[in-house]
């Protein structure tokens, strides 16, 4: 019975490394184009002091285009902004350990079956799946440290605008949860 359950449940987790594997690449790829995203942000950031005030500065201009919003509407709207970044932050390295141990199984049965092609193959899927994953996982943590600030700041000068808003705290507390 044991080892009944022992097959299934290596078959199982088996199944896993093909999407395991899908999910960490386009992560890898959302990393590489929130960074662009960023850097275009920053530039516009950057730009922008002059002519246009909000151009770069997403909670502004959503505040511009919703006049009524509340301040709790500034604080949700400003968490939805970091939203899928944060989840990419936290499930790649999640991911990349999921595909480093499931072709660990195959590479230790090749191990112990003499067969060094089966070991190196699986070993190299595993490792560049985490390699992958972390690349991803510190791309939208960089990502997400410096918006979460730039966020903070916007609500604070919507505050002494007039806007009433969340304490700053807020965004400060969602950010420690990262």
């Amino acid at each position: 019975m044991s080892h009944l359950l022992e097959s299934l449940m290596y078959q199982a987790s088996q199944v896993f490394l093909f999407p395991t594997l899908v999910v960490i690449a386009v992560l890898f790829v959302y990393a590489f184009f929130l960074l662009g995203m960023f850097a275009m942000q920053w530039w516009q950031r950057r730009q922008g002091q002059g002519g246009q005030p909000t151009r770069g500065h997403h909670l502004l201009a959503w505040a511009q285009a919703q006049p009524g919003a509340s301040a709790d509407e500034l604080d949700v709207k400003a968490h939805q902004l970091l939203e899928l970044p944060r989840i990419a932050t936290r499930v790649a390295p999640m991911l990349g350990l999921i595909a480093t141990m499931i072709p660990m199984g195959p590479a230790l049965k090749g191990l112990s079956d003499g067969n060094l092609g089966q070991v190196s193959d699986n070993l190299a899927v595993a490792f560049a799946a985490v390699i992958l994953s972390l690349i991803a996982a510190a791309i939208t943590f960089w990502v997400v440290s410096v918006q979460r600030r730039w966020l903070a700041e916007e609500l604070v000068w919507l505050q002494r605008q007039g806007v009433r808003t969340p304490a700053a705290g807020h965004m400060a507390e969602a950010g420690s949860e990262a």
